[in-house]
Order: structure tokens, then sequence, then C-alpha cells
């Protein structure tokens, strides 16, 4: 399935945002794929984010990873960044950008 999320940034830390996931830790890169994810991709336009990930079942994804500590560290770290935070919780999962349109 793929899931389609908006995010947004503080203003004046797209720099440091962009700076990071140049440095995304391997072992959360490595969770993310054992939870079931085979692609993420984030995009920027100014201070908003938009991001598509590709997944098995993003439920379980945002389940499997809500309390794992290297996760919650890089929340953590991510929410100085973000006004608009990608939510983990159960309702997370409901939260995605609806489908308007798609080309088969």
């Amino acid at each position: 399935m793929r899931v389609a999320l908006h995010t947004r940034l503080k203003p004046g830390r797209e720099e440091e945002y962009e700076r990071a996931h140049r440095e995304v830790p391997p072992d959360l890169v490595q969770a993310i794929k054992d939870a079931g994810a085979h692609e993420w991709t984030i995009w920027r336009s100014g201070l908003d984010l938009f991001h598509v990930i590709d997944c098995d079942d993003y439920a379980a994804l945002l389940a499997a990873l809500e309390d794992l500590p290297v996760n919650v560290a890089w929340q953590a770290r991510m929410a100085g960044y973000l006004d608009v935070v990608h939510d983990y919780s159960g309702e997370g999962a409901a939260k995605g950008l609806p489908v308007v349109w798609h080309l088969e």
C-alpha cells in the first residue's frame, strides 16, 4: 500500500532538517524496513513536507515503530524541526492524505 503524508517545518529549520536526513541512523533505516516499509520518499516545498510511503500495512508500520527506542529518539530530534509532526499513534494511521486521482 502507498500512503501520502503532510508535515510542516518550523521556519528557519530547513537546512537542519535536510542535514539530519543525510544522517538517518542505519539502525532506524533497518527498523523501518523490518516494519514493512519498502520505500519512503520526502519532498519539500518551502516549509511543507510531503511523504510517500510504500509499505505492507501502514498501521502495522506505525505500531512497530511507535515505541522503538531508535525511532523515539529520532522523533524527538525531528520535533525540534517540525510544526506539524508525523503521528505514530493509533490514530495516525488514518491521517494519510486522501487520494484524489491516480493514473493507472
